[in-house]
């Protein structure tokens, strides 16, 4: 019989955090604050239910965008996505009656902050 690994618990949560960390560096390393929510995903954080990173996109004197942070080590339910977006600049997902969703590439996020810091 196959043995299942276990699909949540301190390896899930420890995933979470190090991608959640990871996304944090990564914007500090183009100059923009964010900071992981405390209790991410257990616990509602200024008003805010179970959201996982503040990015300060505005500066630290205006309110930060609350984001979510998904990570797969297969990438499983975003494939579709992945292949929609292929060498596109953007994917903006539209659903009837709905506003609609935009997916960037890490790289087009950037080069957006990066203008608005200009600013």
């Amino acid at each position: 019989m196959d043995k299942k690994k276990p699909s949540g618990g301190k390896r899930a949560r420890d995933k979470g955090m190090r991608v959640e960390r990871r996304i944090v560096n990564d914007h500090k390393d183009i100059g923009v604050k964010a900071e992981r929510v405390p209790l991410s995903g257990a616990a509602v954080f200024r008003n805010t239910a179970s959201t996982d990173v503040d990015i300060y996109v505005h500066g630290e004197k205006e309110a930060p965008w609350v984001t979510e942070v998904k990570a797969r080590a297969s990438g499983s339910g975003w494939k579709t996505i992945e292949d929609w977006l292929g060498s596109a600049d953007a994917l903006f997902l539209v659903q009837d009656r709905k506003t609609p969703l935009v997916v960037l590439p890490w790289e087009k996020w950037k080069e957006i902050l990066e203008h608005l810091k200009k600013d």
